[in-house]
């Protein structure tokens, strides 16, 4: 990490297609209710981008704060019903006020609202894909949020932060640009600490930033900086870099893609994944996890083999054919995941059993692998709870 730029060029200049994120406290002025100037100034911002040949999508937060504004709320309710009213109230308003925003530049906007199983269901997945592209061929820009008004905390996606980066590895962008209310990362929080120093540069994914990171910065919305400093890691699983930065910044988002280097760089330095191991990786909710033991762990993470039912010493979890669930060391710490070949009322009668065994055992053998190494993708180990 360096509180210096390593590069003279802003990693935005080169993209070709960027994700921008924009934080509920620049959208809604601190919670006030839409900011159309700010909106207006984006709007303007993203179409000089255009004209330099370069396709946008934009994440937009806003909503459940533009209907507690509408509502006359000052609080953010507690209740998932009333957040929903309240997402749903606000929907209206953000999307009424980015449609005159970009209107007033010659540009046509698209809202797409997504769930975490719009993410998790790789039919649903890739029809998404599949949309945004047609979109950005057309010429228009995407508006993404995620749908407040039916999701529960069960299968949310959590925070905008982390929609930008799977939208990012979603449509294989160069770029995430994520702006807030602050100027970038520090390495301690600015607002207790009057000797932070400010990162303008670090690689994504380094362990460091997460301790550095610290809780949500804002009432208004639910990101912090540790969200970003993980969304950037996420992102970077498909080889985009991220920037954060000050969204009060003037004309920031031309200036990062003119080469000035602006907030902070989290470089992608992390092998690229191919797109449907990434589909894999961004499962934020697995349905089960299998626990391996040491030659299963050793055959997954350094031979590149299948996992086979002869190295699992127990399955959690409810789940079926082809759910993604984690493989887990005897420590649960995460070393894979992939598609379930069998469900895991089946995978309990093979457990510890030679692949051999399972036609013998279940009356039928659809594979002889529980997971196949076509469907899986080895992690960094980490701790995992289903």
């Amino acid at each position: 990490m360096s509180a210096h730029a390593a590069s003279a060029v802003s990693v935005v200049a080169p993209a070709s297609r960027l994700v921008v994120k924009v934080g509920s406290s620049l959208v809604t002025n601190e919670g006030r209710g839409l900011d159309h100037h700010a909106l207006a100034h984006w709007a303007g911002q993203i179409a000089a981008l255009r004209q330099q040949g370069k396709q946008v999508v934009l994440v937009s937060s806003g909503a459940v704060a533009e209907g507690m504004a509408r509502l006359g709320w000052p609080r953010r309710p507690a209740a998932m019903h009333e957040l929903q009213a309240a997402a749903a109230v606000g929907q209206m308003g953000l999307a009424q006020a980015y449609e005159a925003a970009f209107a007033q530049f010659g540009l046509r906007t698209a809202q797409i609202l997504l769930t975490h199983e719009d993410m998790a269901d790789r039919t649903r997945y890739l029809n998404a894909r599949s949309t945004l592209f047609t979109l950005l061929r057309l010429g228009v820009v995407p508006i993404v949020n995620e749908n407040d008004t039916v999701v529960t905390d069960e299968i949310r996606l959590g925070d905008n932060d982390t929609l930008g980066a799977l939208v990012t590895n979603l449509i294989e962008a160069d770029a995430l640009v994520i702006l807030t209310d602050q100027r970038g990362l520090y390495d301690s929080d600015p607002r207790k600490n009057p000797q932070a120093q400010f990162v303008s540069h670090a690689q994504a994914g380094d362990p460091r930033l997460e301790a550095m990171a610290g809780g949500a910065g804002s009432n208004v919305g639910t990101g912090g900086m540790l969200t970003k400093i993980l969304a950037a890691k996420r992102a970077a699983g498909s080889g985009a870099h991220t920037v954060v930065a000050s969204g009060r910044e003037h004309n920031v988002l031309v200036r990062l893609s003119q080469g000035e280097c602006i907030g902070t760089e989290l470089q992608a330095v992390l092998p690229v994944r191919a797109a449907r191991k990434q589909w894999l990786v961004d499962h934020l909710r697995l349905r089960g996890r299998l626990v391996l033991d040491a030659g299963a762990v050793r055959a997954l993470t350094q031979e590149g083999k299948s996992l086979l039912p002869i190295g699992v010493l127990a399955a959690e979890g409810e789940f079926s054919r082809g759910d993604v669930v984690a493989c887990v060391d005897e420590q649960g710490r995460e070393c894979a995941r992939g598609l379930a070949n069998y469900p895991a009322a089946d995978t309990r009668r093979i457990l510890r059993k030679p692949s051999a065994q399972i036609a013998a055992i279940l009356g039928h053998m659809s594979e002889p692998e529980l997971v196949h190494r076509d469907n899986l993708v080895v992690l960094q180990a980490s701790p995992v709870k289903v």
